[in-house]
């Protein structure tokens, strides 16, 4: 297996992308294996972002009824409070596992 090109941070020359910065041009990966490696020197080791080519890339597939609504269920299952099976309104935090008048009743008492 050959070994992958590295750039430094900044440095890489046109035709590659982060993943971010495909999907911000409205593109995917789209299988296609890593191309190059960026890094940026750091004390405990160097940050890493892997690059792709443009030219393979391919579009994004677009979000279907289907896919907006298990996305829509599956946000809403992150609101639900377990203990009072009520919108909470914001997504219920995991350090708590309940919305905040189930974690702290004393407080929401009145």
């Amino acid at each position: 297996m050959a070994a992958l090109p590295v750039y430094r941070w900044r440095l890489a020359p046109d035709g590659y992308a982060t993943r971010r910065q495909l999907r911000a041009r409205g593109l995917r990966p789209g299988g296609q294996d890593v191309a190059a490696q960026l890094e940026r020197p750091r004390r405990r080791g160097p940050l890493v972002a892997y690059l792709y080519r443009i030219d393979l890339a391919k579009p994004v597939r677009p979000m279907t009824p289907a896919r907006w609504a298990a996305l829509a269920r599956a946000n809403a299952a992150r609101r639900t409070c377990p203990a009072c099976r009520r919108d909470a309104g914001y997504v219920i935090p995991a350090s708590l596992g309940m919305c905040v008048p189930c974690a702290y009743p004393e407080q929401y008492a009145a």
